[in-house]
């Protein structure tokens, strides 16, 4: 169970860009689920039942912990759920039958145009790997994609000429997205001059690899964000999923429809997709107090 934890937790990192503080709080809480589960005999997590999480809720309440603390903690574990459930881990989640708590949802985090645009200049495009981290910056922020999906990202399924790139996103669900100029020149760049260079180029169908010629994980792609957000003088932690958050934001402020960046972002619900546009009209009071009269 620690190792899936383990897993879990690494996810929340890499592909949610969670803080410190927050990531903390899930370990915590599913680290003494875990430890009720042992107290259970419990030792693997496809042996919960809905009656395992019903007692668990029961034990934490007799522990004084307060209603906003357990409902914390089942959010935790029903994360930790899904994740295992993405991941082909386990076939059913015990959770499923319980009521989710109802929680204040947190607007996104997003990074401002002025600040995206010291980020896509930081890579250093003399060099082969420069030239690839300016191409892994470009696309996360030109397609909103999630890390998993460019990491996952093959040669054949970038259509330069038309400009258009496949995504394959949870579920194995694939969806087609387009491609900016910038975005196209930078790849371009890529497949023309450094990847060539790459070794095992000629062999892998992965489209971003590294000095060794394997292909990028998500974790490469994050210190690659991060270390790149570092050098643009940006101080706030930055994520490649602050550069999706940010792509979709970016587009509703600037005219675009909700219907077409969820298909974009690929949101089975529009509703997921509905908490950019709180962003925007953030942006939207925001400018109108710095520039109204009577603001």
């Amino acid at each position: 169970m620690d190792e899936l934890i383990e897993s879990f937790i690494n996810y929340l990192i890499v592909e949610c860009g969670l803080s410190r503080n927050t990531i903390l709080s899930y370990s915590h809480d599913l680290q003494i689920f875990t430890n009720f589960l042992l107290s259970k005999k419990i030792s693997d997590f496809k042996d919960v039942r809905p009656d395992t999480i019903t007692s668990f809720i029961i034990s934490e309440k007799r522990r004084g912990l307060s209603v906003n603390s357990i409902a914390r903690a089942v959010v935790s574990i029903r994360m930790l759920y899904k994740f295992l459930l993405s991941e082909e881990k386990l076939l059913k989640n015990p959770l499923a039958s319980i009521a989710s708590p109802k929680l204040w949802k947190r607007l996104p985090a997003v990074i401002p145009i002025y600040k995206i645009d010291k980020l896509l200049s930081v890579p250093d495009t003399e060099t082969k790997i420069g030239i690839r981290n300016k191409a892994i910056l470009e696309l996360l922020y030109a397609t909103g994609a999630r890390v998993s999906e460019v990491a996952a990202m093959q040669t054949d399924w970038i259509n330069l000429e038309y400009g258009y790139v496949k995504c394959r996103g949870k579920g194995a669900k694939e969806r087609i997205v387009p491609l900016g100029t910038k975005a196209i020149e930078a790849i371009q760049n890529y497949l023309n001059i450094a990847r060539p260079k790459l070794k095992n180029s000629q062999n892998s169908a992965y489209l971003f690899l590294s000095k060794a010629g394997k292909p990028l994980r998500r974790e490469n792609i994050w210190v690659v964000v991060k270390n790149c957000a570092l050098k643009a003088g940006i101080n706030e932690p930055v994520s490649p999923h602050m550069l999706r958050h940010s792509f979709a934001t970016h587009l509703l402020e600037n005219g675009a429809d909700l219907r077409s960046v969820q298909e974009m972002l690929g949101h089975v619900n529009v509703s997921t997709t509905q908490i950019y546009t709180n962003v925007s009209k953030q942006h939207l009071k925001a400018v109108h107090h710095q520039f109204h009269p009577r603001g």
